[in-house]
């Protein structure tokens, strides 16, 4: 591509040459508008996430229906099943944030996940453990851009300080898949045996079937871009620009090239959200496949292990919209990040000393690990993305964050070595020094906002004023008019503090 720029295809210029100011919004249109956004863009994607989440985990649910033993596996080859998926997952979400920019979402994201339904609906007929691995590494390609772009699309519906409570929304949609994982899990295992199929065969190929057909008509319903969106009015397309660009109007970054890919890849905070989402994802992947082993070995019968799982994430679901709605009021995220971290900090202490306790008390322990990791996934999402601004900025920095902050599913797919069962010390052990590492992550990010603020309040960053026009339009969140969210954002005129 060399220094070949893409100009990005935005409503920007049609908006300006037809007259469009950046005038007072009238807060009955917003409110409106922001309406019409939750009904027409997330619930779909919801939709699809959940049946999206619930193909890749349900490998958990068909561990302890028999699968390991039927498909010969020994030692870690379960381990190296639920890895595979994770590299090319890594190696793709950002290329596919940066395609989607050209392409039409609800061709791209429902196609997806049609072929991915197809890939899981396969892996209820595989013979080997290499057939399995090889379905779960297709599952990894086909998977790979849904989800970052998923978080691109709404981010470019919502304004800041409104994405946390829909990214949180969204990703609840894994609480869901955890608690009706568990239940089509049981549900589909008692059909075993009925047309030639093991139990665990059904759950693949029961949930594998309705992704496709869900896939094929949510075709008709996933959200375009804005500026395509047939059920938005000429005034609500013109709306919608005005509040994206109201809250990040100097941090433009409408042109790519590899120069600016590279300033990209450079950026301290984008590495900093990485760190957080590797850390909290090493707890969640692990505990999403995993969690059915540990209640199986608590001493609960296959059955009972699939129906426990489901008060789990339903408690995870309750506190995770809780922390969003209370941390979007207060405008802060590195507090609730903490409190999080603490929370499963709780159950991974009880659990790396369970030896003399009983199975109720295990079972509590579960429920404070899940509960804090959940609450803290989507907030490093939803804080990342409040603190890079630019269309291309946007969709890389959520693609770097979630590509590669997923090497913790990696780490969560190793940890809990079948040796170690029933006390598992490395994995929970790990698990807890990875949710630390977020921690860590969160507190260079906090602090490091605050200076670089306090530098560009002080006009330390007008330096920056003072390059052509062209630069300027490519400086994204470097334009010192552009404040980094680190407590609140208040706006005035075209500079956010």
């Amino acid at each position: 591509m060399g220094e070949k720029e893409i100009i990005e295809t935005s409503t920007r210029e049609d908006l300006e040459s037809s007259g469009s100011s950046f005038s007072t919004i009238d807060p009955v249109a917003e409110k409106k508008l922001v309406r019409k956004c939750d009904i027409r863009v997330v619930p779909i994607l919801f939709l699809l996430y959940v049946l999206a989440y619930l193909d890749r985990i349900n490998i958990g649910n068909a561990k302890i229906e028999g699968m390991p033993q039927e498909l010969k596996m020994k030692g870690n080859d379960y381990n190296v099943a639920l890895l595979v998926f994770f590299i090319p997952y890594i190696l793709l979400e950002v290329p596919s944030n940066l395609i989607l920019k050209n392409l039409d979402p609800p061709k791209w994201l429902s196609g997806m996940m049609f072929i991915c339904g197809i890939l899981a609906m396969c892996m209820g007929f595989v013979k080997t453990k290499q057939q399995l691995i090889a379905m779960r590494i297709l599952l990894g390609v086909f998977e790979s851009g849904y989800y970052p772009g998923c978080l691109y699309l709404m981010s470019m519906y919502y304004k800041r300080d409104e994405l946390l409570k829909r990214y949180t929304a969204f990703y609840c949609s894994t609480h869901i898949a955890g608690s009706f994982g568990g239940l089509l899990a049981f549900g589909f295992a008692d059909l075993k045996e009925k047309g030639g199929l093991s139990a665990w065969q059904w759950i693949f190929v029961g949930e594998g079937l309705i992704t496709v057909v869900t896939s094929v008509v949510a075709f008709f319903f996933v959200a375009p871009w804005p500026q395509d969106a047939k059920w938005l009015t000429a005034e609500e397309k013109d709306l919608v620009f005005r509040r994206n660009e109201e809250g990040v109007r100097a941090a433009k970054m409408n042109r790519m090239s590899l120069r600016i890919f590279g300033r990209v890849a450079r950026d301290w905070k984008i590495w900093c959200g990485v760190g957080m989402y590797m850390g909290v994802c090493t707890t969640g992947y692990s505990q999403s496949f995993f969690v059915p082993t540990f209640l199986s070995e608590f001493g609960y019968s296959p059955s009972e292990a699939q129906l426990h799982t489901i008060p789990l994430f339903a408690v995870s679901l309750l506190l995770s919209l809780f922390i969003a709605w209370l941390s979007d009021r207060q405008k802060h995220r590195y507090g609730f990040i903490i409190f999080g971290i603490l929370v499963s900090t709780i159950g991974y202490s009880t659990l790396l000393n369970q030896e003399h306790l009983s199975r109720s008390v295990k079972y509590m322990a579960l429920f404070f690990l899940l509960s804090g990791c959940y609450t803290v996934l989507p907030i490093t999402m939803c804080w990342m993305n409040n603190s890079v601004g630019g269309h291309y900025k946007r969709g890389a920095a959520m693609a770097f964050q979630i590509g590669f902050g997923n090497i913790g599913g990696i780490i969560g797919s190793n940890i809990y070595q079948s040796k170690e069962s029933p006390r598992y010390q490395t994995g929970f052990g790990t698990g807890l020094g990875m949710l630390w590492f977020c921690g860590f992550c969160a507190t260079i990010l906090f602090f490091g906002l605050r200076r670089e603020n306090k530098k560009r309040d002080q006009g330390l960053r007008d330096d920056r004023l003072k390059l052509s026009k062209e630069e300027q339009e490519v400086l994204g969140d470097d334009h010192p008019h552009f404040r980094l969210w680190r407590n609140s954002v208040l706006c005035h005129g075209s500079v956010c503090h």
